[in-house]
Parts: structure tokens; C-alpha cells; sequence
């Protein structure tokens, strides 16, 4: 008896597994779900004839080690978990369905058919079996089909970026089912080195994908740069989406260059979704670098309110992306399953390697610290305190003086895209208990006693401090600074942020007590990255001004074109306007800081083509830009992609001078049915940032 052929049903147990989706030629089932085969054989099955499949995952595959799993359909065993039953024969012909174990590693296993002492080998005989949420019995089970869709199926989505005060959203393509994509994740695990026990864990998974999306220890799939200087790479403002990072990668099993945070997240979510784990990105707003684990953040200012960058190495971030896998937490005491923080940014090592999580969402909730994955670092990156503190030369020394706290403000709006809309969800309350509420405080301090902070201590060793109480070594809950005045500072911008304008700001000064009260206002503008770097100091004002009983006052602050423009064009990212206002009331020598990151506004991409097209029929798409700004534009490149549409594709648009337009136009051939997402992006020397999109139905 001899096998003659395989037919893998593929477009049956595709669409059955929820993965037709995937561009390969090979079979991709999910796991714990039965799929069927049909086998040729070179003569009808008799009554004593043998006949197993026979499926074997990494070198060597072994039943001992159980790695190789020999199903015999004549008795409908189970082995490791497996099953195989015969659905009918008829003459050479026979149809047999095959469930893989729940648990089983997930990965590539090649299928042979054993007839005795014959095997056969089919033509495209590996089959790549992933985690599936559909299973009731998998550990990454999602009972709610809208979230599935969402979370493992979506293959576009946004990235949500800018500052606490200026939320806005960066659309990004996933692109888990592109070409190559799969292929590119395959290589990944077997890349990790993980046994095959771990492969089996999605939190074994999803720690070493963290681990391999950076290029740091291991040559993974993308390298950081925050340098602002790209040569010799992509700056990473100018991705669109994982797909063209993922396939180059594939090709070349370099790193690719270069990564912020928000691409090594898109990259992780499209990983992640790839091999079937439900995954979102996850922003938050002044997200926390603590370096010292000690919940606590350093900010140090010179006396005109600029902040100093380089005396800190604490930081924090106006935004950090990372993602949230969805699993049991089979490892773990009860009450840790549903999103677990992983994060493939390289910012602090994690048992040697740069890696971050799984973390449970709900230990960071409750401060439960000390789980594995990397909870401490995570818990701080939501909860940390911001300490302010002034600097003054004093006979040629620094002298440090703690100005003001703030308890509430690190951990802002966290974020992610909702589900089956195109808008933001915060899901802030999934990650901490209301600011200010008992529940909170308690989380904070059960928080405290598992990492033991020094105290306060400014970071510099040699800080003059006079309040001795501050350097008591035990831990110290913060709270936010409280006023006699009842002192407030609001900072807003009077006109519209346009690039080649002035500035208008203005600082509003209010006081709450009865008196009168005599104010020192120090303001600052300065551009600066979205990790707090300061790139360029703009500007500064001091005044001193008289308020009486509940009273207010503006004050206006402008910046001209010529102050921020060259500094502005000569940087490769995006930058934001911080600024930052410290107020002094001599009266009661009460202090307070206030600082705001602000974003320019860009003219838009508009997007011209049909609701709706047939597959496979050519449709037109322009892309219409008209520059309203008062400056040139130089250097410009449109880029556009279209998933299942057409491929990315780059337009050379060289200088738009003000007032005019460019128009660009893709002829587009859809390969793939319903909704779809074009997503253009348009950078130049002056602006980095603008994109757009328009979905399409595909019927």
C-alpha cells in the first residue's frame, strides 16, 4: 500500500480556522480545532493495511520527546493530545480529520503519510499550526467574537501618539497575512530557541517575541534609534506599517534600521496577531522611565523654567507604545488572566536581555509588583511621582530646591483603538484604580512595600538639601502640592500651530485665597522629542505681576517664525512645543510648576476614490495635497499602501512652495474582499507627521 497524493483542503479548513487570510501556499490551521485531509492511496484500503499520518515539529522529531505524533486512524486514538478519526472512504480515497491538541507547540510540523514501511512526502507538506482564541481550551480562549476580530484578525489599525493634552492618531498596517509576514514569525521562534514546552505557552511566546522585535542581544528585527540622525536607514517616522519592516527582515535576517516605540509596538501586534495571540497596542501619556525603580521621576529646571535633560536620567515620555496579549496565566496565583503588558522597545534589560513581560494588567492594578514578568517596571511607567526641582548656582555650586509634586500626572489617558470602531478606547481604568481614591492609594502604597524606594533624594549625589526629613530612608507615598494661594497655572495657545507662523501662547496665573498676592512668573518654550528630550530652547519670559483675593491674569508669550524654524526643519522627528511656567508667590513662598507639550497643526492629505470596487477590477485612487503654509516644503515623499489593494508604494513630490498642490495618482487591483484601508503619509525636511486614510468595501 503506497500514498499517492495529499489534498490539504485549504480553502475549506482555511475558512473553517479563520486563517484564509494568510498569502502562503502552505496549510495553516489553528490548534484544538479538527481540520481534514484527503489521501490518495495507490490501491483501496484493506481491512489488515496500516495507514497513519504522521506529524513532526523541529529536528529530529521523536515520540519521545513528543515531537513527532503518529496518528492511526483505525482506532481512533489520542496521542499527546492529538486525535484522528476516518471520515469515508470511497475506492483510493480516503478523508480523515485530524485535532491537534489544545496545548500543542505551536510552529511549523511537516506531515508525512506511513503505509508500512513506505512514507510519502507531499508537495507543500508543512503545515503551520497557531494559538487559536476560538478554543474553548486554549489558554489564549477569547469568548467575545467582535474582540477576535478585532484582536487577532484586523490587520489595520492606529497608534495612538502626541501628548497628554494633544491625543491624535497614527493609522498603521498591521499586515499580519501578507506575504512573507507568517514566514517572517516562523523564522522568529525558531530564532528564540524556545523548547518546545515553552512553545507551547503563549507568555513563553510572547516574552521571547518582546525579546526578538528589538535588535538588541540577538539580532532581531529592528533596531532603536532615538539619535535623530537616520542616515543609513529609515527614520521611523516614515513607516507606514510592519509589512515592508517584517519582509525585509524576512529576506535579509538583518535588523532593520531604525525603531521608536510605536513601530517596534506595531511590529509586536502584528507578530503577535500573526501566530494567534489576541494583541493591541497600548499607549500611555507621560509614561514614566524610572531607572532607579524607585516610583519616582526627577525633573530639574534652570530659574527661567527651561528643564534641564541632561541632569536627569530619569525620563519621561509625552507618549510610550507597547501591547497587550490576551491569555490565561497558567503560571501564576488565580486572578491574573485577560491582557498582559508586553513591550518590545529596548529601554532596560530583563534577566540579561532586553525584554519586558508578559505582566498582568490587573498586578499593575493592584500593585502586585513583584509577579513575573517585569511588574515593577511597568507598574512605574503608569504610577511613578514627578518631582520638580529648581536649580541655582550658589558660589559655583548647585543648589537644588524641590519646587513642587505632582502624584496625578504620569500614566495619562491610556489608550487603545476600540473595538470594531475607528476611534480611541482609555482603558486607563483597566491599568489603575481612580487618581485619589482609596483603592488607589492602597494599590500605591502595596506597591511601595515590595520595592523599597531610597527616600527623597535628588539625583545628584551632591545636592544640597536643608530639609533633612527628606532623605529619611523609608518609603514616601507623595502628594500633590497644595497652595495658601490657591495658586493654578493654565497654559494655552492663542492661534492655531502652524509651521512658519509665530507662536502664540499665552500663561493664565490664578489665585484662589483672600489677599494680595505679589507673583514671580517664569515661563519657557523649547522644542522637544516625545521621550522629553529637549532639542531646542525657543524662548523665555519673566514678569511679575499683583493679584487680589480670586483673580486671574494672562500672560501672552510669542515666538517668531525665525526662533524655531531652523531647528525645527534640521531634526528627522516629529517635535513637539513644551512649555513650561514656574510661579513663585513671595508672599508665602509658595511654588508650583506647570509644563505642557503642544503640537503643530499640518495641512491634510484628502484621499479621492470609490466607496465601493469589485475583485480584481482596476479602480483609480488620487492623493490631493495643497500646502497652506507660509513655508516651502523641500524634500516631500508620499508614501501610500493599500493591504489586499496594491503594495507600498513612494512618490518623489520634491519642493511644494506655499499654495500649491500635488496630485498623485495608483491604479488598484483588490485581491482581497471587504473592508480595506489605503493609508498615505507625507514627509518632508519641515514636517514629519501627516497621514491619512479612506476605507474602501471590496465586494
Amino acid at each position: 500500500l503506497k500514498a499517492t497524493g495529499v489534498d490539504f483542503l485549504k480553502s475549506q479548513n482555511t475558512r473553517e480556522h479563520h486563517t484564509d487570510g494568510y498569502n502562503t501556499k502552505n496549510l495553516v490551521v489553528r490548534r484544538g480545532q479538527p481540520f481534514q485531509v484527503q489521501v490518495t492511496l495507490n490501491r483501496e484500503l484493506k481491512a489488515g493495511d496500516k495507514l497513519s499520518l504522521r506529524f513532526g515539529i523541529g529536528e529530529n522529531p521523536t515520540k519521545i520527546r513528543g515531537s513527532l505524533m503518529s496518528l492511526k486512524p483505525e482506532r481512533e486514538q489520542d496521542f499527546n493530545g492529538w486525535k484522528i478519526s476516518m471520515v469515508k472512504k470511497s475506492g483510493r480515497e480516503c478523508l480523515l480529520s485530524v485535532t491537534s491538541s489544545p496545548n500543542a507547540p505551536v510552529g511549523k510540523y511537516n506531515l508525512n503519510v506511513k503505509t508500512g514501511t513506505n512514507i510519502y512526502k507531499p508537495e507543500h507538506g508543512v503545515i503551520c499550526l497557531l494559538f487559536n482564541p476560538w478554543c474553548k481550551d486554549d489558554t489564549v480562549f477569547m469568548a467575545d467574537e467582535a474582540q477576535r476580530k478585532e484582536y487577532v484578525l484586523n490587520d489595520t489599525g492606529y497608534i495612538y501618539v502626541g501628548s497628554a493634552y494633544n491625543i491624535y492618531d497614527r493609522p498603521w498596517n498591521f499586515g499580519q497575512f501578507e506575504e512573507f509576514v507568517l514566514d517572517a514569525c516562523m523564522y522568529l521562534l525558531e530564532k528564540s530557541k524556545l523548547s518546545l514546552a515553552d512553545r507551547r505557552d503563549p507568555a513563553h511566546v510572547s516574552r521571547a517575541m518582546s525579546a526578538l522585535v528589538n535588535a538588541n542581544d540577538d539580532r532581531g528585527v529592528l533596531m532603536g534609534n532615538w539619535s535623530g540622525n537616520y542616515r543609513g536607514g529609515t527614520a521611523p517616522m516614515d513607516w507606514i506599517g510592519s509589512v515592508t519592516i517584517l519582509q525585509k527582515y524576512y529576506k535579509t535576517k538583518k535588523p532593520i534600521s531604525y525603531g521608536q516605540c510605536w513601530v517596534f509596538a506595531g511590529v509586536l501586534n502584528t507578530v503577535m496577531r500573526c501566530l494567534g495571540v489576541p494583541s493591541r497596542c497600548v499607549s500611555t501619556f507621560n509614561s514614566a522611565h524610572d531607572t532607579e525603580e524607585n516610583l519616582r521621576v526627577d525633573v530639574y529646571l534652570n530659574e527661567a523654567g527651561e528643564k534641564l535633560s541632561s541632569m536627569s536620567l530619569d525620563s519621561v515620555w509625552n507618549f510610550h507604545v507597547w501591547n497587550d496579549v490576551w491569555m490565561k496565566r497558567t503560571d501564576l496565583p488565580d486572578g491574573f488572566d485577560g491582557w498582559q503588558a508586553i513591550d518590545s522597545t529596548p529601554q532596560e534589560q530583563s534577566q540579561g536581555i532586553f525584554q519586558c513581560g508578559p505582566c498582568p494588567v490587573k498586578a499593575v492594578r493592584e500593585g502586585d509588583v513583584y509577579l513575573p514578568y517585569d511588574g515593577k517596571f511597568v507598574y512605574a511607567e503608569v504610577n511613578a511621582d514627578k518631582v520638580y526641582w529648581i536649580v541655582k548656582k550658589v558660589n559655583g555650586k548647585d543648589k537644588f530646591t524641590r519646587v513642587s509634586t505632582e502624584t496625578q500626572d504620569i500614566g495619562r489617558n491610556i489608550s487603545t483603538k476600540a473595538v470594531g470602531q475607528n476611534r480611541r478606547e482609555d482603558i486607563t481604568l483597566e491599568y489603575k484604580y481612580r487618581e485619589g481614591s482609596k483603592e488607589e492609594r492602597k494599590a500605591m502604597e502595596r506597591a511601595y512595600s515590595f520595592i523599597r524606594p531610597s527616600g527623597l533624594v535628588p539625583r545628584s549625589g551632591y545636592a544640597m538639601t536643608t530639609d533633612r526629613n527628606m532623605t529619611a530612608n523609608k518609603p514616601v507615598v507623595l502628594h500633590e502640592t497644595v497652595t495658601k494661594t490657591g495658586l493654578s497655572i493654565e497654559i494655552t495657545n492663542t492661534e492655531a500651530l502652524h509651521p512658519g507662523n509665530p507662536l502664540e501662547l499665552a500663561i493664565t496665573v490664578k489665585t484662589s485665597t483672600p489677599g494680595n498676592w505679589t507673583i514671580d512668573l517664569a515661563g519657557s518654550c523649547q522644542l522637544q522629542y516625545y521621550t522629553g528630550k529637549v532639542q531646542a530652547n525657543l524662548g523665555t519670559i519673566k514678569e511679575t505681576i499683583r493679584l487680589e483675593g480670586q483673580s486671574e491674569m494672562q500672560i501672552p508669550m510669542k515666538i517668531a517664525p525665525d526662533a524655531y524654524m531652523k531647528a525645527f526643519a534640521s531634526l528627522d522627528d516629529e517635535v513637539l512645543i513644551l512649555v513650561t511656567a514656574i510661579a513663585e508667590v513671595k508672599e508665602t513662598n509658595d511654588k508650583l510648576t506647570k509644563e505642557t507639550s503642544m503640537r503643530f497643526e499640518y495641512p491634510p492629505i484628502t484621499i479621492q476614490m470609490p466607496e465601493m470596487a469589485q475583485l480584481h477590477k482596476e479602480f483609480s485612487c488620487a492623493f490631493i495635497f495643497k500646502n497652506k503654509l507660509n513655508v516651502a516644503l523641500e524634500n516631500c515623499k508620499l508614501m501610500v499602501e493599500g493591504l489586499g489593494i496594491f503594495k507600498m508604494t513612494t512618490f518623489d513630490q520634491g519642493d511644494i512652495m506655499p499654495g500649491r498642490i500635488m496630485k498623485s495618482e495608483v491604479i488598484c487591483t483588490p485581491t482581497r474582499l471587504g473592508e480595506k484601508k489605503i493609508v498615505a503619509k507625507l514627509i518632508s525636511n519641515q514636517i514629519k507627521g501627516i497621514s491619512s486614510e479612506k476605507a474602501i468595501t471590496i465586494t
